[in-house]
């Protein structure tokens, strides 16, 4: 497993970068950089011109990679669901009780991120506090229906059917897998932005978390 692990390619499509930054040390950088100076500033106060100058790089040289900073939002959002998939493929596909997989598949998904170390120029955490924050923001746009047509979501959408497979396993009568699937993705997220900021309106803290929250929900609503 380690060995499968240290070769592990994530895959993000094609589309929404012009340059792999995955095939070259530049790339990497800008992807390292980019997931710090947003968590520290923000998505909207975030510029190429502020990345160059914390990398020493050019900023025509970023443009090379991606042609605006919301493509490069695009990408570190696909990166991470492809990421998380891997590790909701990984952590449930020994396990044969239906029941016990969900639930597994839910702590995956809902769960807070650690650093994976075999991604040394990603750190996963950050990264996740910028998708739990951010991540809204890749799609929540008027371009947004050209962009799933462009297939700039599919690693997203691939997640949510892997939960719906699970889900329609258990109960294949079930109407609302997706929806459900949906609810198991986003609302994981919404529940630690709500403890996060808002924590007077939601009952997810220290003791109860998200992941608590979310599989009773699912249980209740499969059962």
């Amino acid at each position: 497993m380690k060995n499968l692990l240290s070769v592990l390619k994530i895959s993000v499509p094609d589309k929404i970068y012009i340059k792999d930054p995955e095939t070259s040390d530049l790339g990497k950088r800008i992807i390292e950089h980019s997931i710090l100076l947003i968590d520290e500033i923000g998505f909207e106060n975030f510029t190429f011109k502020k990345l160059g100058t914390r990398i020493g790089s050019n900023e025509s040289s970023l443009y090379r990679y991606f042609e605006s900073k919301h493509k490069l939002l695009l990408y570190l959002s696909s990166w991470f669901w492809a990421w998380l998939e891997y590790q909701l493929v990984i952590e449930t596909f020994s396990i044969s009780d239906k029941g016990e997989k969900l639930d597994k598949a839910i702590k995956v998904i809902t769960r807070k991120v650690e650093i994976d170390s075999n991604f040394s120029h990603v750190n996963e955490s950050v990264l996740y506090r910028i998708i739990v924050n951010e991540s809204s923001k890749s799609f929540l746009t008027k371009e947004v229906d050209n962009e799933n047509k462009e297939g700039y979501f599919e690693v997203y959408k691939r997640l949510i059917n892997r939960l719906n497979e699970m889900i329609t396993e258990i109960k294949p009568d079930y109407k609302y897998g997706l929806s459900l699937a949906s609810i198991i993705l986003e609302g994981g997220l919404h529940q630690h932005f709500l403890i996060e900021h808002f924590p007077s309106i939601t009952n997810c803290n220290n003791n109860n978390s998200p992941t608590d929250f979310i599989t009773q929900l699912v249980r209740n609503t499969i059962q």
